[in-house]
């Protein structure tokens, strides 16, 4: 077992307040993504839970055994950054190694973790290199290994590709969703503020903002019925469409959401119109940008080549079932 259950969690430092009133279960073997914007607190709750901050009120248990006063090496978890963090004179297996023989274990046993670790993560061609003879990716894995090998309960990763460059990223995401696979009963908690990320990988995502949690569910709870304007616009991409005013008055809300594949390009007539400012080819889709004279264009994902250009005057038809209508605070309204 390796659940892990925050209750009541404040971070504070001094008179800021960086976390408030965090309240999570996460499941034993459940890949959750912490998500949202820069300075949201999502990091400092990672660090909270492995113990490299101190948490200002409220509880945090591993495996049903409350840890806020045990020391990081005791809490059974193992972390990944975003800088790698490799010993730059130690070969890749050293690299790997080298907290099992800080724990005392017999050379032996080492050796037979490290190379388990380095199969799985198609390191074994590798372990006599040093890091710099390495890639980003491969940095990563090692990063990644080094952490397998301890055998954590929890695992927690923080950002820990944002150093790569794209085709990477997609191709580490791969890999570490396969690893979830393999490792059935380790607990993944991952940090991010690509969205993309959390969508692709995550059993169940915690949006936050401003140190509040904002909702919790999985990609496509939170996609198809989020909780809140911000959630609504964060998870997503593009993001949703808002309209306010005179656009949402029709559907007597204060404003409408509705996402760029929910809506058609009617001949001139539709629920709002407008002149396309600009449309982008994709290849397999593309996205028509729409002047309707609200603060900001609207976009309409098209399969194939768009058949509008910059100046043409269009009508706009949500399909009215996968509109979201919001109150003035922002809180969903029901259909």
């Amino acid at each position: 077992m390796s659940s892990v259950k925050i209750r009541n969690l404040y971070k504070r430092y001094g008179k800021v307040e960086v976390l408030r009133d965090v309240n999570l279960d996460i499941h034993s073997g459940e890949f959750v993504v912490f998500v949202g914007p820069s300075g949201c607190g999502k990091s400092t709750l990672l660090r909270c839970i492995s113990g490299l901050e101190t948490v200002s009120e409220g509880t945090i248990e591993i495996d049903g055994r409350v840890v806020n006063d045990v020391a990081p090496s005791k809490r059974g978890i193992a972390m990944v950054f975003q800088s790698y963090a490799l010993y730059p004179h130690m070969t890749v297996f050293k690299n790997m190694a080298y907290g099992l023989k800080l724990m005392g274990l017999p050379k032996e046993t080492i050796a037979a973790k490290v190379r388990e670790a380095a199969e799985k993560l198609q390191l074994t061609a590798y372990l006599d290199r040093l890091p710099k003879a390495l890639s980003g990716g491969q940095r990563q894995r090692v990063a990644i290994g080094r952490a397998i090998v301890r055998d954590p309960k929890v695992f927690l990763f923080d950002e820990p590709l944002s150093n790569l460059d794209a085709a990477l990223r997609v191709q580490m995401r791969i890999e570490i969703s396969q690893l979830k696979e393999q490792l059935t009963s380790t607990t993944m908690i991952y940090v991010t503020h690509d969205q993309v990320e959390a969508m692709t990988m995550a059993d169940r995502i915690v949006v936050l903002k401003d140190g509040v949690v904002q909702q919790v569910g999985s990609p496509m709870e939170l996609y198809d019925h989020p909780q809140s304007l911000f959630v609504a616009g964060f998870i997503g991409s593009p993001k949703m469409n808002f309209l306010s005013g005179q656009f949402a008055d029709p559907f007597k809300a204060h404003t409408v959401g509705i996402r760029a594949e929910h809506l058609d390009i009617a001949p001139a007539d539709g629920a709002w119109s407008g002149r396309v400012i600009y449309s982008e080819n994709l290849g397999s889709d593309s996205f028509v940008y729409v002047d309707v004279g609200a603060p900001e264009p609207i976009i309409v994902r098209q399969p194939g080549k768009a058949a509008h250009h910059a100046g043409d005057v269009v009508g706009l038809a949500p399909k009215v079932h996968e509109l979201h209508r919001f109150d003035a605070d922002g809180r969903p309204m029901m259909h």
